[in-house]
Order: C-alpha cells, then structure tokens, then sequence
C-alpha cells in the first residue's frame, strides 16, 4: 500500500497550520457574548490538536500514543461541532468557516485512521 497517512512531521506541521486558521477566524468574531463564547470553545480545541499531536509524537508507549492520539481526534470533531454551530447560529457565515471546516474534518478522518491502525483495527 502507498502512504495510507502523511509523514509525522506533515500533519505536525498541518496542525499548526489548522491551529493559525482557528486563531484567525476567531479574531474576526464580533464582541457579542455569543459569539465570543462558542469563539473560545472553537479556539480551546482547534488549537488542542496540534498540542496534543506533539503530545503524541513524543509518547513512551503505544498505549499512550493511542490515548494522545484520540485527545487530538477529539479535539478536532469537537472544533467541527463548534464551527457547524457558530455557522447555524449564524455568528459566522457557511463560507467563512468553510475551509476551517474542512480541514477539521480531514484532520478527523486522518486522526481516526492513525487510531485504528495503532489499534491493530485496520
């Protein structure tokens, strides 16, 4: 099989790279309570990722490799959600979250398949 996932240092750097879109987006919200509230959910956990994929990348063991890894999993889906709400509220419109969203979701996909191969489920 080819590369089924990016090379550590790729999605090291894709997720800092997805950490600075979150930055950014959240520093375009308006000051209502709202949206300044579903704001710092979205940046708590879209910035969680990267750290926790360090996290991952420096484990002692498989077993704590696959624990780092569904932290980073869980914050990514969790970024998502926060995203899909702001946009339903309509805190932010669809199209500014739509490459935000989109990258949460491949991460997630990403994330979810370096789970289960370090599992021994694929």
């Amino acid at each position: 099989m080819e590369n089924e996932e990016p090379p550590k240092r790729d999605l090291r750097e894709r997720t800092f790279k997805f950490a600075r879109q979150v930055i950014k987006l959240f520093v375009l919200l308006d000051r209502s309570v709202l949206a300044q509230t579903l704001g710092r959910q979205m940046l708590r956990a879209g910035t969680s990722v990267g750290a926790n994929y360090r996290e991952a990348d420096q484990a002692r063991s498989k077993a704590e490799f696959i624990a780092k890894i569904g932290d980073c999993l869980k914050e990514a889906d969790e970024t998502a959600y926060w995203l899909e709400l702001m946009a339903a509220e309509l805190v932010v419109s669809a199209v500014q979250v739509a490459s935000v969203l989109d990258e949460a979701n491949q991460l997630v996909a990403i994330l979810t398949t370096i789970k289960r191969h370090a599992e021994g489920k694929e």
